[in-house]
């Protein structure tokens, strides 16, 4: 029997090949990235790093470490801070995102929850969730009852102005404005910002949810190094503006370097002083 115009035959050993190797592409890739700001100040210094379809990675650093930068270098959003990518890819889906401005960027299916929610203030809740689906051309009510689904205190509040919510239901309301652009990646920085324990505890099950339900692959810049390990997939460290430890979220909780000094623990097991850590941070040995 002939095979079908334009296809090929289920069996043929090739073909099942290249299927392979395309289902193991990574979803998103940085190749060597430098980012310089005010045409001086390097911040990025040959960062490379990749995230797959489905995954959630944890990307971990003190403060300073180039963490929201890389962020911004992914989204289209340095020229707006005077920065720029010098040197290096990056590739989603294959494709270059160099030259790609925000805009476009979204509408490939890559959206970025901002450090500080950054909602609009002056509109209701739901003119901001509508205001996040402005790049797209069909209809979007479904999606904004799917994100009162997942934030059932933003269905309460839909009437009322975004800048008189809590900051944990400010915190729910940016990343539904981001669902509404229907995103195949999700880049959240620094969600647990100033939150309780308990709104943490729901934002993190409410991201799990997100990457199960609705297969969203997400990639998440946290300083709550246990919490961002418990849900990851993956995690890489940063430090000025490289990645000095990579691996599996399991493997890099159980590191001795990174249980010091970005979880508080001995060697034993025992937490750490805050002296201690200070001072651990001027011995590490990764660097």
């Amino acid at each position: 029997m002939s095979t079908p115009t334009g296809g090929a035959a289920s069996g043929d050993p090739t073909v099942a090949a290249a299927a392979g190797d395309r289902a193991t592409e990574p979803l998103l890739e940085l190749n060597n990235v430098e980012v310089i700001y005010d045409d001086v100040i390097l911040v990025l210094r040959g960062l490379s790093m990749a995230v797959q379809h489905g995954q959630i990675v944890a990307l971990l650093g003190s403060n300073g470490a180039g963490k929201s930068t890389t962020l911004k270098a992914i989204s289209g959003l340095l020229p707006s801070e005077n920065g720029e990518i010098s040197q290096g890819s990056i590739q989603f889906e294959g494709r270059e995102l160099r030259r790609c401005d925000a805009a476009d960027i979204v509408r490939r299916g890559l959206s970025q929850v901002m450090e500080g929610r950054r909602v609009f203030g002056h509109l209701t809740v739901e003119e901001n969730l509508v205001a996040g689906a402005y790049t797209r051309r069909d209809g979007y009510r479904d999606d904004i009852e799917m994100v009162y689904e997942y934030f059932p205190r933003l269905r309460e509040r839909r009437s009322g102005e975004a800048g008189y919510l809590s900051g944990g239901e400010q915190q729910m309301l940016a990343i539904g404005r981001a669902l509404m652009s229907k995103p195949r990646m999700l880049m959240l920085d620094e969600p647990s910002l100033g939150l309780a324990p308990l709104l943490v505890a729901e934002i993190f099950e409410i991201i799990e949810r997100l990457n199960r339900d609705l297969e969203t692959t997400i990639l998440l810049v946290e300083q709550n190094a246990r919490r961002a390990l418990e849900i990851a997939d993956h995690g890489y460290v940063m430090e000025n503006g490289r990645i000095v430890l990579a691996g599996p979220a399991g493997e890099l909780g159980r590191n001795p370097d990174v249980q010091e000094f970005y979880l508080g623990l001995s060697e034993s097991g025992e937490r750490r002083s805050y002296r201690d850590v200070k001072h651990y941070k001027r011995r590490k040995r990764w660097l």
